[in-house]
């Protein structure tokens, strides 16, 4: 197998252990003073890009890059990155709230300079759960695609990934270049030890602009409001099949 570039892709959201509230302005979720961390998903990629290189050898994969776009906070995620095991980090700075196309974008043009064999991102945010920028992203690049991974490996020089479907699991390959995307169940990700937390500070760490990149991050959705969802009614026990098919069909309008 041919030395491989892995490129993967994080960002910073709310932990997952945070109860979100909408803000006052009802513009989004309240993200003042709320703890952050890397998307679990993009622990997954991360992860993934790092099984690969210890299963093939550090021969067979070169280098791994974390890249993310976002605001200058996003450099802890890439720092969480490095410290898992990647080699350096690529930011492009941003306080614009970037929407799945933008990110494509910007990744096609990192994608271009860095030259990757292999680009791995995760599903979706748990911020927006777009599901698209792996996508969009092979889209872009005109690179074949493997989404909702739940086992990805390498033979032969081509990618061969086992993702997961309505009817079960199905199992497709693909030549290099391509773009994959994780699924919860691909792996486990690992803590990283104090000593690569420390080693990851002097990882190099890269920082350019849209601007730099030439891609307009233009906003072309429009927010017009956000609430919270109506609070959950209690469950009803009825006396019979009857009952339950009279409240299903004029109170749950299902039937």
């Amino acid at each position: 197998m041919s030395s491989l570039r892995i490129l993967v892709g994080v960002k910073r959201v709310v932990d997952s252990a945070v109860k979100v509230r909408v803000n006052s302005a009802q513009t989004g979720v309240e993200t003042a003073n709320v703890k952050h961390s890397m998307n679990p998903f993009d622990e997954i990629a991360i992860e993934e890009a790092i099984r690969l290189r210890e299963k093939h050898g550090k021969d067979a994969v070169e280098e791994i890059v974390a890249v993310s776009c976002g605001p200058a906070k996003a450099q802890e995620t890439l720092r969480t990155a490095l410290a898992m095991g990647a080699d350096r980090a690529v930011h492009v700075k941003t306080d614009a709230d970037l929407e799945p196309l933008s990110v494509a974008k910007l990744l096609s043009k990192v994608v271009a300079a860095e030259k990757p064999s292999l680009v791995i991102l995760g599903k979706q945010a748990i911020d927006d759960d777009s599901n698209q920028t792996g996508q969009m992203l092979a889209g872009l690049l005109s690179w074949p695609q493997a989404t909702f991974a739940s086992k990805v490996d390498i033979k032969d020089g081509a990618l061969e990934v086992v993702r997961e479907v309505d009817g079960g699991l199905e199992t497709v390959s693909a030549a290099l270049p391509a773009i994959v995307t994780t699924d919860l169940r691909l792996n486990e990700p690992r803590y990283a030890s104090l000593p690569n937390i420390m080693k990851a500070k002097k990882k190099p760490l890269k920082t350019v602009s849209p601007a730099d990149l030439g891609v307009d991050i233009q906003s072309r959705l429009q927010t017009l409001k956000v609430t919270e969802p109506a609070k959950r009614q209690g469950g009803k026990i009825v006396a019979s099949v009857d009952e339950l098919l009279d409240k299903l069909r004029n109170e749950a309008k299902v039937l």
